[in-house]
């Protein structure tokens, strides 16, 4: 993503806030493209190539009452075969093409320290991204501006592994999927560091197709323990691997957004804009 780009993506989460700040007063497109410096003109067509749909739509997708919809439809088949439409459809390629391989005891208990990683940096429509790969696959994605935070974040994952500034084909494969059609991503490998509750949690969130969400604990009753909403949101937390691993799916069941690793307003971009291609 370009430089330009970026700027235009601060500029659509800066208007988002804006509409979601002022929400009761409907504020016109007039107004809201005042905030943000630009013609409304101008504004209406940046935003709509950005998510497909109008800054009015959008504000719908990321709407309480949308959510609520959303939780009512997935409560009520709970990540049923009514989901499972195969590869014809986008909004289950995402998740079908991701796959997850544990780390060994012994990668999991050094620190890394038989671990070569490369990583590089890169740009997504969400902001900067920080991404990193093994021999086996992704280790790591984070949203970040930061570079020197966001690889000091990296290392303190794997203090003891030789780090590489190096973009690879696990990398290059993994960051298409905010660009290219779904239909020729070749299966994107995850080689993550976690306890088996953890990955246990994490390749049920890959269940949660794009553009649905869920609840703590409707996962909970998805790996079959009804009684671990709390251990859920944990590991849910400390997933390694930003939207690839869709944590951003998961919500409060009152239907509000809740806490994200990088940042509420981002996964509440990332919600929208993943509705805006299902339901535009």
């Amino acid at each position: 993503m370009s430089t330009q780009n970026q700027i235009d993506y601060e500029r659509i989460a800066k208007a988002i806030d804006y509409i979601r700040s002022n929400f009761k007063l409907q504020p016109s497109l007039e107004e809201v493209a005042e905030k943000i410096h630009l013609s409304p003109a101008h504004f209406q067509k940046m935003f709509s190539d950005w998510a497909g749909t109008s800054p009015k739509k959008f504000l719908q997708f990321i709407s309480l009452e949308h959510a609520k919809s959303l939780l009512k439809e997935e409560k009520a088949s709970l990540f049923d075969t009514a989901y499972e439409t195969g590869l014809s459809s986008t909004s289950r390629l995402h998740d079908l093409f991701v796959k997850i391989e544990g780390m060994s005891p012994a990668e999991y208990k050094n620190g890394g320290k038989s671990l070569n990683i490369n990583y590089s940096f890169s740009e997504s429509p969400f902001g900067k991204i920080i991404a990193a790969s093994t021999e086996k696959g992704i280790c790591y994605m984070a949203f970040e501006t930061d570079q020197h935070k966001a690889l000091g974040d990296l290392q303190a994952k794997f203090p003891n592994a030789s780090f590489f500034e190096r973009k690879d084909d696990f990398q290059n494969n993994a960051l298409s999927i905010f660009s290219k059609d779904w239909s020729e991503l070749n299966t994107i490998k995850l080689h993550l560091k976690g306890t088996d509750f953890q990955l246990k949690v994490w390749e049920s969130l890959l269940t949660i197709p794009m553009g649905k969400l869920s609840t703590y604990g409707n996962l909970a009753d998805k790996i079959g323990n009804p009684n671990a909403s709390r251990a859920v949101g944990t590991a849910i937390g400390s997933n390694p691997v930003a939207f690839l691993i869709p944590c951003h799916r998961v919500i409060q069941s009152t239907g509000k957004i809740g806490g994200y690793m990088w940042g509420s307003e981002r996964k509440q971009l990332i919600i929208g804009w993943e509705s805006s291609k299902m339901y535009s």
